[in-house]
């Protein structure tokens, strides 16, 4: 086990990060996942010229900002790794990390068994599915979702760049999650449509027991249902006013080696799951700027761009290479 999680820390550094030896890393992590922090950290000390290691408060939610003078030691090497227990992803700390050059990759809700499983993938692989996949959006103007426990939405998304998240983390200024897998985007705000029903896990709140049902209208949620947890969720997108209801992110899953654990991390990069997340869309080039970001994954679903039907029930009906 111990070799395998050596491998997977080697394969972070060295695949997805590129790092060189005359580069400097700073990892930081927080009690709940110091385990693969601290494996970071000591691996960092062999493949980098200096490596530090800061300890966080466990953030209440997802989006939640660093301490201050965390965030301005952010940008002050050139590769910071965020293995914390709630995702510093969609944080200005982060967006700014990057403004100045930084490598930044986050890994919220790591542990140790997700890390070892999810390093093992072919990441070349995954990012040529997933700029494919990205490549498909560009052209799209609406994306419609269905599955047969009730979700029907309606995400227009036209003039909107989508992003691809392929764990490869090689060129200055660049961030994404580690392990990764998606091609996600921003959808029109005021604009998604529909009923949305998640059946397998919720940040922060992990594994559904029973689907959780969304009612959205006009680009924001507004009513919840079905499990207990989606009084959870609703409570706590509600802390934030309506901007924290506001749909933010459509994400489609291209990692052929991930499954649905109850980690966000993992669960959302699962190759034939796609997800929608509410509150924060800035980094992705929206306006709502909201200290909450949640993401809600969905199994089995059938999704159209536009007219051109391009997965079955998580099966994808089109080739996945942009060489075919």
């Amino acid at each position: 086990m111990e070799s395998a999680f050596n491998q997977a820390v080697q394969s972070a550094y060295i695949d997805c990060l590129d790092l060189k030896k005359s580069e400097s890393v700073l990892v930081i992590t927080d009690d709940d996942t110091f385990e693969v922090g601290h494996a970071l950290y000591v691996g960092g000390q062999k493949f980098a010229s200096q490596a530090h290691l800061l300890l966080m408060p466990v953030a209440e939610v997802n989006g939640q900002e660093p301490p201050d003078p965390i965030a301005q030691a952010m940008t002050q090497y050139d590769v910071v790794l965020c293995p914390t227990a709630k995702s510093l992803t969609h944080t200005d700390a982060k967006r700014n990390a990057c403004k100045q050059g930084v490598r930044v990759a986050t890994l919220p809700g790591i542990t140790k068994d997700v890390f070892i499983r999810t390093m093992k993938v072919d990441y070349n692989k995954v990012a040529e599915r997933t700029w494919f996949i990205s490549g498909l959006l560009e052209k799209t103007e609406k994306v419609y979702i269905k599955t047969d426990l009730g979700t029907d939405l309606i995400l227009p998304i036209s003039g909107m760049k989508p992003i691809s998240s392929t764990g490869l983390i090689r060129e200055k200024g660049k961030g994404g999650n580690i392990p990764s897998g998606e091609s996600f985007l921003a959808p029109k705000e005021g604009e998604t449509q529909g009923t949305l029903v998640v059946d397998a896990s919720i940040a922060g709140i992990g594994l559904l027991d029973r689907p959780v049902t969304i009612k959205i209208k006009d680009g924001f949620a507004y009513a919840f249902s079905g499990s207990d947890k989606s009084k959870l969720l609703e409570k706590d997108l509600s802390r934030f006013g309506k901007p924290g209801f506001n749909v933010a992110e459509l994400g489609i899953g291209t990692n052929d080696g991930a499954t649905v654990t109850g980690k966000i991390l993992e669960d959302e990069k699962v190759f034939g799951t796609i997800h929608i997340a509410f509150g924060n869309n800035i980094t992705m080039g929206g306006t709502c700027n909201v200290g909450i970001h949640i993401d809600c994954v969905v199994q089995k679903p059938d999704v159209w761009f536009d007219d051109l039907k391009i997965m079955e029930k998580g099966k994808m009906l089109v080739k996945e290479s942009i060489n075919d």
